[in-house]
């Protein structure tokens, strides 16, 4: 959709080339994805094929294989992926995000460009059985060993833990929490693949790291320094969630539609039904609101402000929009939308994994409150 983006005459050309490539990438390979998905199966070559097309790396400059844009153009990838149902490049964004911020010159020598082009998986082992929004709680530990590190921890719901090449450890050292970049064929390192409702082409597993030897050039910024690391990254990677759920909630009512559209009710289609018209127009209204506020929060980024206020209502908005818009697109198909050969269930179980990744609509909501609270103004009210 794109309301405010598309002002700039070079950038919606930009944006319907992509959508148009990215369209005719998902329509090539549908039944493939369709049938990885359904497996929980992460399709490699397709994912690799994204890579060499440029979609994996659009916060990754040329030189390094990336295709040297910026904010802007990693949302509008994240959407039309959400559009299309195609293998989520979000994960490799957010490992780009942090090697441009944080890492040596040898960290991004070694790593950027695989990961922008799709030669190399990455993933990010944060969350814990009991840590999971809360660092605190956080069990990981980096316990130095001369001039090197011993890492143990035990990880869950890694996206493509079980099928990158490098990762991004959080653990509490002496200093406190720090961040490192593990190679994964590492000793130590064992993997359990899991089996979640939806994102299952880029599906989860459990890492387990039994005292992982690494040097210290592994450690991402400075020891004690990784609440800075998550955070440059994660403002970011929250907008490209809300993009992939703007995404889906395009794609399960443009579906919904096209189906209501000829389906005939006695001598109506679904879609003459003043009741249907209105579930229409809300679920419309609740994307271009969502998209209103993500294109807002990139944009934003670009002057340098801090954008976390700007990221969380657009993720709260476009969670609100994509439920809207799953729901609207069942009223209009009906029976037709409730079994698995249709993509409906699978938009749905998308949508309930987005809502929680980067940030719940609860945690959120709270956030936002208290920068509301907080503020003398709150924040633009007075």
């Amino acid at each position: 959709m794109y309301p405010t983006l598309r002002t700039s005459p070079t950038r919606a050309q930009w944006i319907d080339a992509t959508a148009s490539t990215l369209g005719d990438f998902g329509d090539t390979n549908r039944k493939a994805l369709d049938s990885a998905n359904r497996a929980g199966e992460f399709p490699r070559d397709l994912y690799a094929e994204m890579g060499r097309l440029g979609y994996l790396g659009p916060l990754v400059p040329k030189e390094f294989g990336g295709l040297g844009g910026g904010v802007a153009e990693y949302v509008v990838i994240s959407e039309e992926v959400g559009r299309h149902g195609l293998v989520s490049g979000q994960i490799a964004a957010q490992g780009q995000r942090w090697l441009l911020d944080w890492g040596t010159d040898d960290q991004q020598a070694q790593w950027l460009r695989p990961i922008a082009t799709g030669a190399a998986v990455f993933s990010e082992s944060i969350s814990e059985r009991n840590a999971g929004s809360s660092f605190k709680a956080m069990q990981s530990t980096a316990e130095r060993t001369g001039s090197d590190w011993l890492l143990t921890g035990s990880k869950t719901h890694v996206n493509l833990g079980a099928d990158c090449d490098v990762t991004l450890f959080y653990a509490m050292a002496p200093e406190g929490l720090t961040s490192f970049l593990v190679d994964m064929t590492l000793p130590g390192i064992s993997t359990r693949v899991t089996d979640p409702i939806g994102l299952r082409l880029i599906r989860t597993a459990d890492v387990d790291f039994d005292q992982v030897l690494v040097s210290d050039e592994a450690r991402l910024g400075p020891p004690g320094g990784g609440m800075q690391t998550f955070l440059s990254t994660f403002n970011i990677s929250r907008l490209g969630n809300a993009s992939e759920l703007i995404g889906l909630g395009r794609r399960a009512l443009e579906l919904g539609l096209r189906y209501a559209g000829e389906r005939q009710v006695g001598a109506n289609m679904v879609t003459d039904f003043q009741g249907i018209q209105w579930l229409v127009a809300d679920a419309w209204c609740d994307l271009q609101a969502a998209s209103l506020a993500r294109d807002d929060a990139a944009i934003v980024h670009e002057s340098g402000v801090d954008i976390a206020l700007h990221t969380s209502v657009a993720k709260k908005l476009s969670i609100t929009a994509a439920e809207h818009a799953s729901d609207a697109a069942y009223s209009l198909v009906g029976g037709h939308g409730l079994y698995f050969d249709e993509p409906y269930a699978d938009i749905l179980n998308d949508i309930k994994v987005l809502k929680v990744a980067g940030g719940s609509a609860e945690i959120l909501r709270n956030y936002i409150a208290r920068r509301i609270l907080k503020d003398a103004g709150h924040e633009g009210l007075s």
